[in-house]
C-alpha cells in the first residue's frame, strides 16, 4: 500500500469524523437549546446600560429576567427614570401604576464648624473604617465626611464641602450607592414627589440636651415641628421625621412656612434642583471650591528614613 493512499485513507476518515461531529453538535444544539423569552432582550434594550445596581439587581440583563419573569417593577430603573418604566410597561403590554423617582437625602446638615467635640483622625481615610473608632467626633448619628459615598457615586454627583456632604440633583440619577456605603445610614432614599423636597437633615437619636452638646444644629426632638404639621411630621427616637405619604407638593410651602417659624435648630432644609429663583437670588455669590475626598493613610504621609 503505498503512501498516497493511506494519506487518502486518514483524510477520508478525517472528514467523516467531522461530518459525524458536526451532526452530534447540530441534533444536541437543537436537543438542549434553551428557549430565551423575546422580551427580555426587547427590555435589557430598552435599559440604559448602566449596571449600576441601583433597581437592586446585579445588572440591567438580570434585572431585565425579573422584569418578565420575576415579577419586578417596571419601573426599578433610577438612570432611565420614566421614560424607560414606559418603555418596558409598554414591552410587557402592562399598564404603569403613576409613581415618583426616589433620590438621597443627606441627613446632616453641620458644616466642620458645627460638628462640636471632634478629634483627629489619622487611621484609614474612609467612614467605614473611622466609624469603627470611638471618638471621632462628639456626634455618633453625623455625617463623617471622609467620602465613600464619593467614591462610590459613579456620575460625580456627589461632594464633601466644608465637612459637609452635599448632593448635585442634577447628576443624580437615584442609584442608590452613595446609601448602601455610608456606615452611619445618614443617606436615605427619599421619594421625590417634586423637584425640591423638605427633610430632615439630622440623624441623631439622643435627647435635646445631648443634642446640643455635639452639634449647632441637630434636631433636639422637641415636637415644635409636629404640633403645627398636620400630621406631616413625627418625631421618633428623638429625631424628627416626615409622612411622606402624607407629602404634598403644592401644599407643603405653606405648611413649612409654619413649621420652620417653629424649628428652634433649623435641621429642616430643602433639597433637590435649585428653581430659577434660587439660582438668581446667588447669582453674585463667590462659591467654595469643591473639596474632593482623598484615599490615603497615615503611610502615604510618613517619611521614611534609612
Amino acid at each position: 500500500m503505498t503512501t498516497a493512499i493511506l494519506l487518502l485513507m486518514a483524510a477520508g476518515a478525517m472528514l467523516i469524523l467531522s461530518l459525524v461531529m458536526a451532526y452530534v453538535l447540530g441534533w444536541a444544539n437543537q436537543a438542549l437549546k434553551v428557549e430565551v423569552d423575546p422580551r427580555i432582550e426587547k427590555v435589557n434594550a430598552a435599559l440604559p446600560g448602566a449596571n449600576c445596581g441601583g433597581c437592586g439587581y446585579v445588572g440591567c440583563m438580570e434585572y431585565a429576567e425579573a422584569v418578565v419573569h420575576g415579577g419586578a417593577a417596571p419601573n426599578l430603573c433610577p438612570v432611565g427614570g420614566a421614560a424607560v418604566a414606559e418603555a418596558v410597561a409598554a414591552i410587557l403590554g402592562i399598564t404603569l401604576d403613576e409613581s415618583c423617582p426616589y433620590r438621597p437625602a443627606v441627613h446632616c446638615a453641620a458644616t466642620r464648624e458645627q460638628k462640636l467635640g471632634r478629634h483627629e483622625y489619622r487611621g484609614e481615610q474612609t467612614c467605614a473604617t473611622a466609624n469603627l473608632v470611638a471618638g471621632v467626633m462628639g456626634c455618633t448619628y453625623g455625617c463623617l465626611a471622609l467620602g465613600d459615598c464619593v467614591r462610590a457615586c459613579k456620575f460625580d454627583a456627589i461632594h464633601i464641602v466644608n465637612g459637609k456632604t452635599e448632593i448635585d440633583y442634577d447628576k443624580c440619577v437615584g442609584c442608590g450607592a452613595c446609601a448602601k456605603v455610608c456606615p452611619r445610614n445618614v443617606i436615605s432614599m427619599v421619594p421625590f414627589k417634586a423637584e425640591q423636597m423638605y427633610i430632615v437633615a439630622c440623624s441623631n437619636k439622643d435627647f435635646g440636651k445631648d443634642v446640643r452638646a455635639v452639634c449647632k444644629v441637630g434636631c433636639i426632638g422637641c415636637k415644635a415641628c409636629t404640633r403645627v404639621a398636620n400630621g406631616l411630621m413625627d418625631v421618633k427616637d428623638n429625631v424628627a421625621v416626615f409622612d411622606y405619604d402624607k407629602y404634598d407638593p403644592e401644599e407643603i410651602d405653606d405648611v413649612m412656612s409654619i413649621v420652620l417659624e417653629k424649628c428652634p435648630m433649623k435641621s429642616l432644609v430643602k433639597i433637590g434642583k435649585p428653581s430659577p429663583e434660587d439660582l438668581e437670588a446667588v447669582k453674585d455669590e463667590e462659591m467654595p471650591d469643591i473639596v474632593q475626598a482623598k484615599f490615603e493613610t497615615t503611610v502615604d504621609k510618613t517619611e521614611w528614613h534609612g
